[in-house]
């Protein structure tokens, strides 16, 4: 089996074709000067682990001889993670979709020596198929053309990238054109492309995209335009029922192919999970409503059993495909790891369990899936609530709780023996910004679930992160200032393996200073806040352009971009930029610091013609917004973390949405010294009668202090 240069790489998706008889290059100097040297263009290839199109891709051509015979003798090929390097993902993103209209991964770009793009798409079959041109094709006549016309493809390439660089240039606006009609302008889009029968936005295929149940919930807050709960609501409902949600093991699939949420593509990423629980969990704040704590659960649940690292840190994803039969585990399916034949869940279960089971989650005897045009379910299931337990038990004329008993017990018998199957690939590696989400996530799950494995899971993985990611993270904080000649980089992006590597970008930063700051508003570690701040600063010299706004999502030191991007959509992940004006407005009320409320003006004001032309491209920006045109609100704690007066405020305080707010602890008089620093009023703070208490601010105008958990709750409603 032939070996090439990927075999000495972490990343999963590049060991993945490190036996390709592809002369493959890890992205870097090497590749680039061999290029040069050669004068030969780069075929650039860009995937992840769990891509299905990407195994498509690698086993119909580059596992192929003759397609790599093509591309060793002609080309310089070079294989990137976009979970590692977004960077350059982002910069030939850019360019494919502007050039085709469309983007997704595998993504294919043709370069120049100089790494200037000249022609691109996604996927090719190895030959003329489907209307899309054959691979081989592509490579012979692009080796052709370059042989003959170098020069006139180079001037050509240069144009492109000068107007890429056009475009990606973000022409500020005024801050001060933020204001409610963003907002309502946001909410109207989001109205019309709701589907008011079964959730989400738009048809299928259904993403889920949990910075618009941010925004939307939010507004409900301060508008309390019930439409934009509700339309929340319904989607996080339908979502739970479908097959998009695992029913046996938990966490939520990639997307649905259908309108209903019923056929997944069976992928799990990590980030879908951090999001979508923290959209269960405010919900579950605003209505009571147990299904929602109760979905939140079954995530928490699942990536505590299959996607946590033994130190603590959390993995990226599972794939889609997986093996169809144990004994041939080459041969692959869709879903195969999560889709039940009817003789198989009969197998498995005695009667009447058998019956309810089926009943209850759709179980049709040949198969379920009625549109299968790969014919990858025949005569297989996948599980969804087809029927809630009440109308099972009424079918079966059982009590409702017996149902429910058996029903629990019947689904952890179908999960064992589901987990003696052949698991789907796992991309173990763990990432800064994604892992910042799932704290975040299990951050807050831990206060308003008051589970302390949760709380527990959060404060392990932010350790894990200080200890293997911030290799700098023992000094103090100090205000911006050029970075010393051969410092260290204060955070790093990629952990697999006992090694982390790759400078942090700005999504790193920003999500893991947002997770810091959710974890010390959940937990009160001191630590967290300080290196949320440092971690800020330092975001702010190494990607903020002070000038024009905004924040680049890369450093300015790397010579092989060739352009910089500010990355402006929240799509399956929140842009840095969006995340970071929120974080920079939070640190702006907890520190009384000018720089951090200044620096989320300037990049408020580079999106503001953004915001007004298309405000549903930027949701979570709008998250941020919503916190600008509302009263500023403080909620200032004083007791001992651990006391049972303190933790019944925090119950209290968690058990209830309340956005756009800071939640500070005063536990000891070096705290307090710490903190009335920045906010003076905190230095005549003290419990009541013995008691820990509340001060609630709204508008910088503190209340009188609480210790009831009744009267805090006055306080804070909406």
């Amino acid at each position: 089996m032939p070996t090439n240069r990927l075999a000495n790489e972490k990343s999963p998706y590049l060991l993945q074709h490190a036996h390709n008889p592809v002369d493959w290059f890890p992205w870097g100097a090497e590749a680039f000067g061999k290029a040069r040297s050669e004068n030969k263009p780069i075929f650039l290839s860009i995937g992840y682990s769990t891509c299905h199109w990407c195994h498509v891709m690698e086993r119909e051509s580059f596992e192929t001889d003759s397609i790599a015979r093509l591309l060793n003798r002609d080309y310089v090929a070079i294989k990137v993670d976009r979970e590692e390097r977004p960077d350059v993902d982002r910069i030939y993103m850019t360019f494919v979709q502007a050039t085709t209209g469309g983007g997704g991964w595998p993504m294919s770009v043709w370069l120049t020596p100089d790494l200037e793009p000249f022609f691109g798409g996604t996927y090719f079959p190895p030959e003329n198929r489907w209307g899309h041109p054959g691979f081989a094709s592509v490579l012979k006549q692009i080796a052709d053309a370059w042989r003959t016309d170098c020069d006139q493809i180079v001037e050509s390439a240069r144009d492109v990238v000068a107007q890429l660089r056009k475009q990606a240039t973000v022409e500020p606006g005024r801050a001060s054109s933020i204001d409610a009609n963003i907002l309502t302008s946001g909410f109207s889009v989001f109205r019309r492309t709701f589907d008011t029968q079964l959730g989400g936005f738009g048809g299928a295929p259904k993403f889920p995209r949990p910075s618009v149940h941010n925004f939307l919930l939010r507004y409900y807050a301060r508008t309390k335009n019930h439409e934009a709960l509700d339309m929340v609501s319904l989607t996080l409902r339908e979502m739970a029922k479908g097959g998009m949600h695992d029913q046996l093991g938990g966490g939520f699939h990639r997307y649905s192919v259908d309108e209903r949420w019923f056929v997944p593509h069976f992928e799990k990423m990590l980030y879908d999970q951090a999001q979508l629980a923290i959209s269960y969990l405010e919900a579950f704040q605003i209505t009571s409503d147990p299904q929602y704590a109760e979905t939140a659960r079954t995530i928490f649940d699942y990536v505590l059993r299959d996607m946590t690292d033994a130190g603590g840190g959390f993995y990226s994803a599972e794939d889609a495909d997986s093996a169809i039969d144990p004994e041939e585990p080459a041969v692959k399916g869709e879903g195969a790891f999560y889709i039940w034949t009817a003789e198989e869940i009969r197998a498995q279960l005695e009667p009447p369990l058998a019956d309810w089971f089926c009943y209850r989650y759709g179980v049709a005897d040949g198969g379920n899936v009625a549109s299968d045009p790969h014919g990858e379910f025949t005569g297989r299931n996948i599980l969804y609530q087809a029927l809630t337990i009440e109308e099972t038990a009424q079918q079966f004329d059982r009590p409702a709780e017996e149902v429910r008993a058996g029903l629990s017990r019947a689904e952890q018998i179908l999960l064992d023996v589901r987990s003696k199957r052949v698991r789907p690939h796992l991309d173990d590696k763990i990432l800064t910004a994604w892992n910042g989400l799932m704290i975040s996530a299990f951050a807050l799950g831990g206060a308003v679930l008051d589970e302390p494995r949760y709380a527990e899971a959060a404060r392990r993985a932010a350790e894990f992160l200080i200890a293997n990611m911030c290799p700098d993270a023992s000094g103090a904080s100090t205000h911006p200032r050029p970075p010393a000649p051969g410092l260290r980089p204060p955070l790093l992006r990629r952990y697999r393996q006992g090694e982390a590597a790759i400078p942090g970008f700005l999504d790193d930063y920003a999500l893991f200073s947002q997770a810091l700051l959710d974890l010390y508003e959940a937990q009160f570690d001191p630590r967290h806040l300080e290196l949320a701040v440092r971690l800020t600063e330092k975001q702010m010299e190494l990607f903020e352009d002070r000038r024009q706004g905004g924040f680049f999502g890369s450093g300015a030191d790397d010579p092989s971009l060739v352009m910089r991007v500010k990355e402006d959509y929240d799509g399956a992940e929140p842009s840095g930029n969006s995340v970071a004006v929120m974080n920079l407005l939070r640190l702006a009320q907890i520190t009384s610091r000018a720089e951090f409320r200044e620096s989320a003006e300037r990049t408020l004001a580079a999106f503001a013609p953004r915001l007004s032309a298309a405000p549903v491209a930027l949701p979570q920006m709008l998250v941020a917004c919503e916190s600008v045109l509302s009263e500023p609100r403080q909620i200032i704690l004083v007791g001992e973390r651990a006391s049972a007066d303190t933790r019944a405020l925090l119950r209290t305080l968690y058990s209830r949405f309340v956005p756009n707010r800071i939640v500070l602890l005063v536990d000891s008089e070096a705290t307090r010294r710490v903190l009335e620093a920045s906010i003076p009023a905190i230095a005549s703070m003290q419990k009541l009668d013995g008691r820990a208490s509340a001060y609630v601010c709204r508008n910088y105008t503190c209340q009188l202090p609480v210790s009831e958990p009744e009267k805090l709750a006055e306080l804070i409603q909406y």
